[in-house]
């Protein structure tokens, strides 16, 4: 079996510690193998795989979400590699990230699969080896979307292996659904939002992300895109679009009935060390919102949406109030006797909103003058004295070029966290879930299996039940296409981690992020030996640990 050196980090970094997903412990200094082989130990064991998806998902989110047509660095620089592809090489910084990360899931799910055959035996061992090999696949799937072909490490490793040799990219996927066909068989079918884990509709809808992507690539099958509907539909289940959609990421409705899987986080099992064990989703996607004084969340003035992010929604579509702090309020907060003028945090705490003051506000793209005259003078009394207009075309991340300034590209409040654990001024933190997968996707999901399975209608139906949803016309058959599909992903699902495999997947990354980012250039993808970036590089601290030299680097680097 192919192997990766330990010299990664498959074992070495300590687990985030979180209510919902319990830490591996010692139990009072008994051996962990002794630990392991009883039915509670086990499924502390089982429990810990969970949180390594901290590590996955909790911290920088470049490999997920730089160097697309969607987001753009504003005033505050972003890795250059991954954001802008000229200078992306295997020694750049954060190339490495999912691949240390996923392979710590790996190793820790490889440990749980092996203490399955030696452990106590209860009736629930493959429901729990089942959502452990779920959390493998979901790693295989990231590292292979990611880098293409890797190893395949199914051993639990407990002495450094110094060599190991690469899978192809067909292998690596025909692993994953392995996996993802034993989870199907075994995990239970409880309510994510009352058990919170792996359940069947979890596994249906990872089933259809990973059929409809390997349906694109040279090795894919002729039925690739059929399955994948089929297993986006199981994941349905019949179920339509009910919550509203600013309703579906309101701070505290995290678990809600729409939520298919999530890292899961909780306030007070990270008090002791929030820095760490909180995540970064609210840190981006926005400007800098202004010094500790104002009391705003600390933003960082990275990913900011594009022009063309920006221009996708249209009037009347719930999700563009929904996703963007469209006005900026200020009001009075007190705090240990002092009252104090906060900045944007009042949107949320305010006992009072109608005595809550305008210091910004975003004009939307369907704006004509006449809506800014009826809008100023309809907010006449709400404005602050240090009021700000920002017009259409003005608060981009491109536009920082020409004035950068706080406040000065729109916010994206859907992951904002009210009730932090530490102060701005701290850093940037958070406890509220990550969503990995939500309904709202496998509807666009479906969408795209079934158009590329050749069943248009269908696909068509499953896409105009998001925007059903989101209060605007259907789509028609004319209009129906992987474009289009991208478009309303991108309405739909603005910064929620998906957007750089959409476009590796449909083949769109090189035109979309040149035509729609304006720090790319379509040059900036060809490497030193002509081929395109379309991968991200093995990371050099990979190859420079592995003995066996016989180790191919990806095209372009």
């Amino acid at each position: 079996m192919k192997k990766i050196i330990i010299m990664l980090g498959l074992i070495a970094v300590s687990v985030s510690s979180c209510s919902d997903y319990i830490e591996e412990d010692s139990r009072s200094y008994v051996p962990a193998d002794a630990t392991y082989k009883t039915a509670t130990g086990f499924q502390l064991l089982v429990n810990s795989n969970y949180a390594w998806l901290k590590g996955i998902y909790g911290g920088n989110p470049w490999l997920f979400e730089a160097g697309t047509d969607m987001y753009a660095e504003g005033r505050t620089p972003e890795p250059a590699g991954l954001s802008q592809y000229a200078l992306l090489i295997p020694s750049s910084d954060n190339v490495a990230d999912l691949y240390n990360s996923c392979y710590q899931q790996i190793q820790a799910v490889n440990k749980t699969v092996y203490y399955s055959t030696v452990t106590e035996q209860t009736p629930n061992i493959n429901t729990l080896v089942g959502e452990a090999r779920y959390l493998r696949a979901n790693a295989y799937f990231l590292l292979v979307q990611t880098y293409g072909g890797v190893p395949i490490v199914l051993d639990n490793i407990t002495t450094p292996v110094l060599s190991f040799t690469r899978n192809t990219a067909e292998e690596v996927y025909t692993q994953i659904i392995a996996d993802l066909d034993f989870a199907l068989a075994n995990v239970g079918t409880a309510s994510y939002a009352t058990a919170g884990k792996v359940n069947k509709r979890a596994v249906n809808d990872l089933l259809a992300k990973v059929y409809l992507t390997r349906g694109y690539e040279s090795f894919g099958k002729a039925d690739d895109f059929s399955k994948a509907a089929a297993y986006a539909d199981a994941a349905i289940a019949g179920q339509t679009l009910a919550i509203s959609f600013d309703q579906l990421f309101k701070p505290g409705n995290d678990l809600n009935a729409e939520t298919i899987f999530s890292v899961q986080y909780d306030k007070a099992s990270t008090s002791t060390d929030p820095t760490k064990l909180g995540n970064n989703q609210f840190y981006y996607f926005s400007s800098y919102l202004g010094g500790a004084e104002t009391g705003a969340p600390l933003r960082s003035y990275n990913l900011c949406p594009t022009d063309y992010a920006l221009g996708l929604y249209e009037k009347g579509d719930a999700r563009w109030n929904a996703t963007f702090m469209t006005e900026i309020l200020e009001g009075p907060e007190t705090t240990n006797g002092v009252t104090k003028t906060i900045l944007y945090y009042p949107y949320y705490r305010s006992s009072n909103p109608a005595s809550l003051k305008v210091r910004h506000f975003y004009e939307p793209k369907w704006f004509t003058p006449a809506d800014k005259t009826a809008w100023m003078t309809a907010n006449a009394s709400r404005l602050a004295s240090t009021f700000v207009y920002h017009p259409w075309g003005e608060y981009s991340a491109a536009h920082t070029l020409i004035k950068n300034l706080d406040c000065y590209t729109i916010p994206v409040k859907k992951f904002d966290d009210p009730d932090p654990t530490t102060p701005s001024s701290t850093g940037p933190v958070s406890t509220r879930d990550i969503i990995v997968s939500r309904l709202g996707e496998t509807y666009l999901v479906a969408a795209e299996a079934y158009l590329k399975a050749g069943n248009p209608a269908t696909g068509l139906d499953r896409l105009n039940e998001v925007r059903r949803r989101a209060g605007v016309a259907n789509a028609t058959l004319a209009q129906f296409n992987i474009d289009y599909i991208l478009d309303e992903r991108g309405r739909e699902l603005l910064g929620e981690y998906k957007r750089w495999f959409d476009l590796k997947r449909t083949g769109t990354l090189v035109a979309r992020a040149s035509a729609h980012n304006y720090k790319i250039k379509e040059a900036n993808f060809v490497g030193v030996d002509g081929k395109l970036k379309i991968l991200r590089p093995i990371p050099q601290t990979v190859l420079d640990l592995n003995q066996n030299k016989d180790f191919p680097q990806n095209p372009g680097y």
